[in-house]
């Protein structure tokens, strides 16, 4: 199989042999499994006898398989931030495709929130998690030599270092946004439940996007619960996001709080604040939302919305595969 990448694309990255990564990984056994995806398997493998690394096996029977592969390794071969996981190099065998990833030994941030460690991170780790997200993303947007918009941000793809440090994962549906246009018009590519009404509705792409799936990210690590969760005091079909207006509007955004935290007064005031900029970054139009640099100096100056006002964001619900617009 050939792949279009060049010596360029693969700068600082190595090619391991494919003998090692089986070695390294049992025989890529099911033991050593630490994840599936849509294409393939995540294992933990140890490289050397010493260095503990993670190998995501893609099986590439399809075209768009094989182009987000090149595109993940393009894309993260040339990036390096403590929080986006670093690319350490790549493999091929047959029909099959490796990316060798940073091994985080925490698994990823949905774990922690309503999978097996649910309840165990405290607030002070969450701030420090959605700060992490944040400073990842603004060096996407604005710090590298091109403007990248992920695309699929979401809890499952932030994962926990162990000291829970946040490494923004999988760009395989990343993009690049030319520096001269505001947006660009593609088919939707990311997982509804986070995504953005323009993206989803009409295809408008641009980092704004981004900040969107951030902002449903925080409301789920604020709440403890899944961005499509349906709230189920309510008889109608209600998604965290609107939930959490529903309560701001009513100003108890506190009740959405985690009850797994125990929270004294002045930390209860600094979730709220969050949730408020959590809100902020889903605003609708896109132009309404911060830039990721503006949401870090407000999480880090613990800054209050000032003179901007939030309005209704736009709800978008995914019932019986049709996609359902309310609000304005």
């Amino acid at each position: 199989m050939e792949h279009a990448l060049n010596e360029e694309d693969l700068k600082g990255t190595l090619n391991y042999d494919y003998k090692d990564l089986q070695l390294a990984t049992n025989n890529f056994s099911k033991e050593n499994i630490l994840g599936k995806g849509g294409f393939g398997e995540v294992y933990k493998a140890i490289i050397d006898d010493k260095n503990v690394v993670a190998v995501k096996k893609l099986h590439v029977q399809d075209v768009r398989a094989k182009e987000e592969f090149e595109n993940e390794v393009k894309l993260i071969s040339n990036i390096h931030h403590r929080n986006l996981l670093r690319l350490l190099g790549w493999s091929s065998e047959g029909s099959d495709l490796f990316l060798v990833l940073e091994y985080m030994a925490n698994s990823s941030l949905d774990q922690f929130l309503w999978g097996a460690k649910n309840g165990t991170l405290d607030w002070n780790q969450r701030y420090e998690i959605i700060l992490g997200i944040a400073k990842g993303l603004t060096h996407l947007h604005s710090e590298c030599h091109v403007k990248i918009i992920h695309r699929d941000i979401k809890s499952s793809n932030i994962l926990l270092s162990d000291d829970f440090k946040a490494k923004i994962a999988d760009f395989g549906l990343a993009m690049f946004q030319p520096e001269d246009e505001t947006h660009v018009n593609t088919k939707f590519a990311g997982t509804l439940g986070y995504a953005a009404p323009e993206y989803v509705l009409h295809g408008a792409l641009s980092n704004k996007v981004d900040t969107y799936n951030f902002g449903i990210v925080i409301l789920e690590i604020i709440s403890g619960r899944r961005s499509t969760d349906v709230n189920s005091d309510r008889p109608s079909m209600e998604y965290l996001l609107e939930h959490a207006w529903k309560l701001y509007e009513k100003k108890i955004h506190r009740t959405l709080i985690d009850e797994s935290l125990d929270l004294n007064q002045s930390q209860e005031e600094h979730v709220m604040k969050i949730t408020e900029i959590a809100l902020l970054c889903t605003q609708s139009p896109a132009s309404n939302r911060p830039t990721m640099s503006e949401v870090v100096l407000m999480l880090q100056e613990d800054q209050s919305l000032g003179k901007r006002q939030l309005t209704r964001p736009t709800f978008i619900h995914n019932q019986d595969r049709r996609i359902h617009i309310l609000g304005s």
